[in-house]
């Protein structure tokens, strides 16, 4: 599959960094056409600028300066996302690339008199999301009940490619990991590409 991976850490030697590594060559390994979009060291500017605004409603985007990334993601068969929860959210540049290149005309249309938008990512197929959290497991599912995976999965994949098969993968305590720990993640998700190639999508 033409495979994306678009990562946001500023750190080089993060977690995600080196995740995001370890999935590159894993999905090069498998046959995958990959790309990869580093959101921090390609200086991505998050702000959705008024004229791109503007014209979300009165069309067509004006989105000439993100048209290298909604190309990325228009041709995109596998996305994944490798970042960082902070907040219990993503980090702000993440959210940026979602509202600039998440776009209308790119990831949805409007429907006529503002009903329920139509999706556009007819060709995203597989979507893995790989997050680090400094919180234990409990606190996210049980207290704040998963708000990054429920924003990702109901908002933006549900809507915009509901034919796509949504999959996340969460590391807790991030900042007191072994080596171990880590490599059992990373087995983790080595299991869900495994099927990306012989499973039909949800």
């Amino acid at each position: 599959m033409r495979c994306l991976i678009v990562t946001a850490h500023p750190l080089a030697e993060s977690l995600c960094a080196a995740t995001t590594r370890y999935l590159a060559e894993r999905l090069q390994a498998a046959g995958h056409d990959v790309s990869l979009k580093d959101l921090y060291a390609d200086r991505f500017d998050p702000a959705l600028s008024a004229t791109e605004r503007a014209s979300y409603y009165s069309g067509p985007f004006a989105g000439e300066s993100v048209a290298t990334e909604t190309q990325r993601l228009r041709a995109a068969e596998g996305l994944v996302l490798v970042f960082p929860t902070w907040w219990f959210g993503p980090p702000a540049i993440l959210k940026g690339w979602f509202d600039r290149v998440w776009a209308p005309g790119v990831a949805y249309d409007h429907a006529p008199g503002f009903g329920t938008i139509e999706p556009r990512l007819g060709n995203l197929r597989e979507m893995l999301v790989v997050t680090s959290l400094g919180a234990p497991w409990w606190v996210d599912r049980l207290v704040m009940r998963r708000p990054v995976r429920r924003i990702l999965k109901t908002a933006l994949v549900q809507t915009c490619a509901p034919q796509c098969r949504f999959r996340m993968v969460s590391i807790y305590k991030s900042e007191r990991l072994t080596q171990l720990q880590v490599h059992r993640f990373w087995q983790r998700i080595d299991h869900i590409l495994s099927r990306w190639e012989t499973a039909s999508p949800n």
